[in-house]
């Protein structure tokens, strides 16, 4: 893999989608390689952010920054889109915009893709409560999984010592449909589990991103991690799996995501721990190691005998 400046620049195009009256934005970054594409990606972003700052983020200096440049230039058409009462989306209802509401909006954008693309299946990742809701996706329409993979991905909680800090505010989110966001509540993000896994001018940048979309978010996500899990049964989640770990994640709990994987049927499943990452993988210094687990992932070949 050359990680270096010989990338190719792969433009964007937005698309709009509808959920109901719920306007959708849609990202997409089509396969370098138009003759010999490997697959649709979708990617789903978390609780505080927007999908265009997480997946396509440019920082000059840092040979694909952008997880959807990686994977397009792989052969990969790849997809993200903002949630509702994010980024771009529609944020007019008065809701707060939990998982499930998270996996409608997963299958109004798969939907919309399904009919312009032509693509019957996809190769899913979720990262946090992204996972969670891409998690949830997949228990609902295995037939539109290919491949599932639930990065810093959360089951029962146990566990997680973000979740317990978090836990002591819950009082309060439930009082508010929208929490505020500022540059410095980004930053907290990265100091909270390991201080260092990822640069400054990487955290500045993905703040700026971020903040330049939203001042404030949802707040169904958080209240759910912190007062409703499990949300999510494993042993109707029957797609190939792959669950992602950062050694360093405050909310992965390692031993809750083991009883998680142990009840997986399908036995076509993985397990990475990912060394000196913490909660934002693309967003750390170790994220080509992100990208290379992922890549393997949804680049293997289906089992042809299954016993």
């Amino acid at each position: 893999m050359n990680q270096h400046n010989t990338q190719a620049v792969i433009s964007g195009q937005e698309h709009w989608t509808q959920k109901g009256d719920v306007r959708l934005f849609l990202w997409e970054k089509p396969a370098g390689k138009p003759d010999n594409k490997l697959g649709t990606v979708l990617f789903v972003h978390g609780s505080s952010m927007a999908s265009q700052p997480t997946f396509d983020l440019q920082v000059p200096g840092r040979p694909y920054s952008s997880a959807m440049d990686f994977f397009a230039e792989r052969g990969y058409d790849t997809w993200c889109f903002d949630m509702e009462g994010y980024g771009r989306s529609d944020k007019k209802r008065d809701i707060t915009c939990d998982i499930a509401n998270g996996a409608d909006d997963i299958a109004a954008a798969t939907g919309y893709i399904m009919k312009t693309r032509g693509v019957k299946q996809f190769l899913v990742y979720g990262i946090s409560s992204g996972a969670l809701r891409a998690a949830m996706f997949a228990q609902r329409h295995p037939e539109r999984v290919a491949r599932l993979a639930l990065d810093a991905f959360v089951w029962t909680g146990e566990g997680s010592p973000t979740l317990e800090e978090r836990r002591k505010k819950l009082p309060q989110f439930l009082k508010m449909k929208r929490r505020p966001i500022d540059k410095a509540f980004i930053h907290g993000i990265f100091e909270r589990d390991h201080p260092g896994c990822a640069e400054e001018k990487v955290i500045n940048a993905f703040a700026d991103a971020v903040c330049a979309l939203d001042d404030s978010v949802p707040t169904g996500t958080y209240v759910d991690m912190c007062s409703k899990l499990p949300i999510v049964d494993p042993g109707k989640i029957t797609v190939p799996t792959l669950i992602m770990r950062g050694e360093f994640d405050g909310i992965a709990g390692f031993d809750d995501l083991v009883e998680f994987f142990k009840r997986l049927p399908n036995s076509d499943k993985q397990f990475s721990v990912m060394a000196g990452i913490s909660h934002a993988s693309f967003q750390q210094i170790n994220y080509l190691m992100v990208y290379h687990i992922l890549c393997a992932f949804f680049s293997q070949p289906e089992p042809v005998y299954r016993g």
